[in-house]
C-alpha cells in the first residue's frame, strides 16, 4: 500500500465565518543524511543537525512535522530502507526498526535541520543520539504531513511533556505577535527549561515533575483546569505528550465546545507499552509513515 496526500485541497476554509485546522500532506521521500553537529541543550536533551548532500526536495513546512529515522536490526544488524516510488515508499515487510522524531528547525538555505533527543538509558534512538559520531549517517524518511493551524485562531493553547517540547517550541516561534494564549509544558525540573521565543501574549508556564516519573502526574490537567477557553470560535487548543496524562485534556477540551477541526490530541507515547518510539523521546507513537496508516 502507499501513503498518499489525503488532506483535500480546500482543507481549512472557514465555516460560517469560523476557522478550521487541517492536515496537509506532502510528498514523501527517503534519503541518507549525516550528523553534523551535537549540542547538549539540558541535562536530559540533546540536539543533533542533520544535512549533507542529499537535501533535495526535503520539505518541513509545519511545527509538529516527524521525520522517521531507520536503523540497522538490534540482533542482525541489518539495515533495511524502504524503496522510493515517486512520491510515496514501499515499506519492507516486517517493518524495520525506526524511530519518529519532530522537525525543530530546518534551514533550507544550509541544506540541514534539527532534532531534539530527550535522553534516558536503553534506547535505540537515545543511545544513537548521545554516542554517534559527528558525521556519521543515518536514513530518514518523510515528513509526511502536519496539522495546519490557520492564524485566524486568535487563541491558541499548547500543552505538553518533553516530548512535545519541540514542536510548541517551533510552534511558538513561528506565531505571528498578535497571537494570544498559553503555552504550558511538563518537565522535570528546572534545569530541563528552555529558552523560548513566543509572541507577546502568550503565556509560558513551566511545571515540574520534582521527581515523579514521567507520565504519572496531573500536572497538565490541573493546569488546563485554571485556565478559560474562549467561546468565539475563534479558540484552538493542542496538546501532546504520554497518553494517558492527556485524558483530562480531552475531557476538558470537549466540555469547552473544541471539535476536531479546533483542537488536537496527541498521545506521543505510552507508559508502559514500547512502540516505534519510547518513553521520553520526542516523537509520536502514531506511525505516521507505515502503509495503510
Amino acid at each position: 500500500m502507499q501513503h498518499k496526500n489525503t488532506a483535500p485541497t480546500n482543507a481549512g476554509a472557514p465555516v460560517g465565518g469560523l476557522p478550521q485546522a487541517y492536515l496537509r500532506g506532502f510528498p514523501i521521500r527517503i534519503r541518507e543524511v549525516l550528523v553534523l553537529r551535537r549540542v547538549q541543550l539540558t541535562p536530559r536533551m540533546i540536539r543533533l543537525t542533520l544535512g549533507g548532500q542529499n537535501m533535495d526536495r526535503f520539505e518541513s513546512h509545519i511545527a509538529d512535522e516527524h521525520v522517521k529515522l531507520i536503523f540497522p536490526d538490534p540482533d542482525t544488524g541489518e539495515l533495511r530502507v524502504p524503496k522510493q516510488d515517486d512520491d510515496h515508499l514501499h515499506w519492507p515487510r516486517p517493518m524495520p526498526v525506526t524511530r519518529d522524531y519532530t522537525v525543530r528547525r530546518y534551514d533550507a538555505a544550509a541544506g540541514e535541520f534539527d532534532l531534539d533527543f530527550v535522553v534516558h538509558d536503553h534506547g535505540t534512538a537515545s543511545d544513537w543520539a548521545r554516542t554517534t559520531p559527528l558525521g556519521a549517517p543515518i536514513w530518514v524518511a518523510g515528513p509526511p504531513r502536519g496539522v495546519v493551524i490557520p492564524d485566524d485562531f486568535r487563541w491558541q493553547a499548547y500543552f505538553g511533556d518533553e516530548t512535545a517540547l519541540p514542536a510548541i517550541a517551533r510552534r511558538l516561534e513561528e506565531l505571528p505577535s498578535a497571537i494570544i494564549g498559553y503555552a504550558v509544558i511538563e518537565v522535570g525540573s528546572a534545569d530541563d527549561e528552555l529558552p523560548l521565543v513566543a509572541p507577546p501574549g502568550m503565556e509560558i508556564r513551566w511545571l515540574h515533575r520534582n521527581g515523579a516519573e514521567p507520565g504519572t502526574t496531573r500536572l497538565l490537567a490541573e493546569a488546563a483546569e485554571t485556565i478559560e477557553i474562549p467561546q468565539d470560535g475563534h479558540s484552538y487548543v493542542w496538546a501532546a505528550g504520554e497518553a494517558g496524562s492527556l485524558k483530562p485534556l480531552r475531557k476538558w477540551i470537549k466540555a469547552a465546545g473544541l471539535g476536531k477541526h479546533s483542537s488536537d490530541v496527541d498521545g506521543y507515547w505510552k507508559r508502559g507499552e514500547k512502540s516505534n518510539q519510547e518513553p521520553g523521546v520526542v516523537g509520536t507513537i502514531i506511525n505516521r509513515l507505515a502503509h495503510g496508516h
